[in-house]
């Protein structure tokens, strides 16, 4: 495979990775998962970590697994499909840690439209504090309306 092969097999994923994690957190989070998800639901956690935090541990281990087996013998597919994983989870901490959940104060004061549309979306997913009635369970691709009603808000300022 040449290397515009390997960069599309990492982008797609990449993309791939979002509809895994709405499923995960879905069925998963707000289902058999709860116990690990519960506490990230509950309105001002004192922890450092949360239970939640294992969810990032289980999501590294296919990348990790899949960096080795990519590299026996020289670089191959597995590598890159293990490479568009760790690009997934770095966006996924970047976004849901850092902009929507301000665990790190990075991007405190951001004005674009689609990081604010992903915030008001992750704000609406939080309000049901039990694991039923969920909505909005992707990370990077979110309803439309939370696009449109930041960017409505962007434009008036």
């Amino acid at each position: 495979m040449e290397i515009l092969g390997y960069i599309a097999l990492t982008a797609v994923v990449v993309l791939l990775m979002e509809a895994a994690t709405w499923f995960t957190h879905k069925f998963i989070m707000h289902g058999f998962g709860w116990y690990l998800h519960e506490d990230h639901h509950q309105p001002g956690y004192p922890h450092v970590f949360e239970k939640n935090d294992a969810f990032f541990i289980v999501g590294a281990i296919p990348s990790i697994l899949l960096f080795w087996f990519g590299t026996r013998g020289g670089i191959n597919y597995l590598f890159f499909i293990g490479l568009g994983i760790l690009i997934y989870g770095t966006l996924y901490f970047l976004v849901h840690d850092v902009l929507i959940h301000r665990r790190f104060k990075w991007f405190d004061k951001t004005s674009n439209w689609y990081l604010k549309g992903l915030r008001k979306a992750h704000k609406i997913h939080h309000k049901h504090l039990g694991k039923e009635e969920g909505e909005c369970f992707g990370m990077l691709y979110v309803p439309m309306k939370y696009f449109q009603e930041a960017r409505m808000t962007t434009i008036k300022k």
